[in-house]
Order: C-alpha cells, then sequence, then structure tokens
C-alpha cells in the first residue's frame, strides 16, 4: 500500500473526526459562540465527525489507490466548502480568521499530501 502522506492525512482527519462526535462543544467553545448558538454548533461538529469518518475511512482502509486519491479530494472539496460557507456566515472578523485559517489549513494539507504521493508514485 502506497500514498503514505494522504493515508496519514485520512488518519489525522478521522481522529478529528471521532473528536466532533465524542466533544461536539469544541467547536462552540472555539469559536467562543453565544449561547444561542451553541446546540447548533454542536449539531454541526457532529455532522463534521460523521462526514470526516466516512470519508477518511477510505482513504485509510482501501487498497485502491483510486479511491484513496477521491476520498482526498473529496476531503479538499468540503474543507474549501466549509471556508465558503462557514465564512460567510460570521460577521465577528476574527472568529471568520479562525475558520478560514482551519479549513484553508486542512484543505492545504491534504492538497500537499496528494501532491507528495503523486510525487512519489513518480519517482518509485
Amino acid at each position: 500500500m502506497s500514498q503514505r502522506w494522504s493515508r496519514l492525512l485520512s488518519t489525522a482527519t478521522a481522529t478529528y473526526g471521532v473528536y466532533a462526535l465524542v466533544r461536539p462543544e469544541h467547536l462552540w467553545q472555539a469559536l467562543e459562540a453565544d449561547r444561542s448558538d451553541r446546540d447548533g454548533l454542536e449539531l454541526l461538529a457532529q455532522s463534521f465527525g460523521v462526514r470526516d469518518l466516512a470519508i477518511s475511512a477510505v482513504g485509510v482502509l482501501s487498497r485502491s489507490e483510486r479511491a484513496v486519491r477521491a476520498a482526498m479530494l473529496l476531503r479538499i472539496a468540503m474543507d474549501l466548502g466549509d471556508a465558503a460557507l462557514l465564512s460567510r456566515r460570521i460577521s465577528d472578523p476574527e472568529i471568520r480568521t479562525k475558520v478560514l485559517a482551519v479549513t484553508l489549513g486542512w484543505a492545504g494539507l491534504n492538497t500537499a499530501a496528494v501532491l507528495l504521493d503523486r510525487r512519489s508514485a513518480v519517482d518509485d
């Protein structure tokens, strides 16, 4: 099995997925949200957890390199979508910056993993 960087990032994302399901309050705490937003943010964190576990399971467990790559591309698309949608809904510039740093940071890390794995495949 190759694609070590994609599998490593998929494992990290799966770990976050478990964390988001077990501790959904982490999201509103990190965003310093108002009490009125907490229930919605906990539901959002749990939906991130389910989504991240499902996609990452393919990236970690699949024997197919195409499936691993597809899972990574889905993760990148989801992170970019999160950045676009969430940043538009957040009026506080400091919190928006945090959201963009995390979502675009993960999209960047996943992109780097895909590119490193592609480069390794070419070098082999």
